[in-house]
């Protein structure tokens, strides 16, 4: 299969695989599944979102950036991994690299009842006192990002020749993040290490990624022939992308592509840019391993066996976050 080489992403609809239309539908499913075969990224609208709640989520995480340092540090809890809460400046770094990346980030997990079984396993999220509408509007956009997520699994399974629902079960209270993350201003970029850059390049850890609206230009992504191309979309989109499981997962059929965030012009290294990405993963005993009907003479078996857990702890080593 020859590759294309996208000029920008491709743009999607989402009501077109939700609208009971069997011919809309099974042109998404294609159109995805060659957008995620050859870029990794789509653009996508319908996800659910409103103009509304996304201005409400990005005003209240704005307000929690802006807080005094000493207040945010109190929202960093030390010995889970950054998996709730506050992650200060430069903590992470991409995978391969020392230097940390301009940012700092909050994250909000699964909010589970009671006797559910997962509930022991995940760290309780971390709320700051000072706005409880992170709160209230972080969970509604956890929860129709997580449904927006659960259809462009479906449209995946469909395009891998699986069950509709092969991944529902899988997803179901699963271990996914969302985090609204700062890249914060400098006011003196000479003092910065000489490869500083707000997010090295990177594929994304989880099974998709869905990503809000950034607040300002920034993000490329890497093309099969080296050339990176700027990831812009309309208001009305989210982005959409494979990550390094479900690449895993699909033994390299589906693309988990490099991407990253450049440092604006000098002039403009004073200004924050905001992004909130909703990180979609299953829950930790779920298997890794390649599945069968992706591996054949052509396409060996690449990756060893291992569960979504086992390979996050690998993966959250290598990026700084966990020791």
């Amino acid at each position: 299969m020859k590759d294309i080489l996208y000029a920008h992403i491709p743009s999607l609809d989402l009501s077109d695989f939700t609208s009971g239309d069997l011919q809309r539908k099974s042109d998404f499913v294609e159109s995805l599944g060659r957008a995620y075969s050859h870029i990794g990224f789509a653009a996508i609208k319908n996800h659910g979102l409103t103009d509304e709640l996304t201005s409400n989520l990005y005003h209240a995480v704005k307000q929690f950036f802006t807080l005094p340092e000493k207040e945010k540090l109190k929202y960093e809890i030390p010995g889970i991994a950054g998996q709730r809460g506050y992650t200060g400046k430069g903590k992470e770094n991409a995978r391969g690299r020392s230097t940390g990346d301009l940012k700092e980030f909050y994250h909000i997990g699964q909010e589970l009842a009671a006797g559910e079984p997962e509930k022991e396993e995940y760290p309780e999220n971390v709320w700051p006192v000072e706005l409880p509408e992170l709160k209230m509007y972080g969970l509604e956009v956890y929860r129709t990002l997580e449904n927006a997520g659960k259809h462009i699994l479906q449209a995946i399974a469909l395009y891998l020749g699986l069950d509709e629902t092969y991944f529902d079960d899988k997803i179901e209270n699963g271990n996914s993040i969302l985090r609204p993350i700062h890249y914060f201003p400098v006011e003196n970029p000479d003092a910065l290490p000489h490869d500083a850059v707000r997010a090295a390049e990177h594929g994304d850890i989880n099974l998709i990624t869905l990503l809000m609206g950034a607040s300002a230009e920034g993000l490329q992504v890497k093309r099969k022939d080296g050339k990176w191309i700027p990831i812009t979309a309309l208001a009305e989109q989210i982005v959409v992308n494979v990550g390094d499981m479900m690449e895993r997962l699909t033994n390299n059929r589906l693309r988990s592509t490099i991407h990253r965030v450049v440092n604006p012009p000098r002039e403009k290294m004073d200004t924050s840019r905001y992004s909130i990405p909703f990180f979609m993963h299953p829950r930790s005993e779920i298997d890794l391993n390649c599945l069968e009907n992706c591996i054949d003479a052509s396409h060996p078996k690449a990756y060893s066996d291992i569960t979504a857990g086992e390979f996050l702890i690998e993966r959250l080593r290598e990026i700084g976050l966990q020791k």
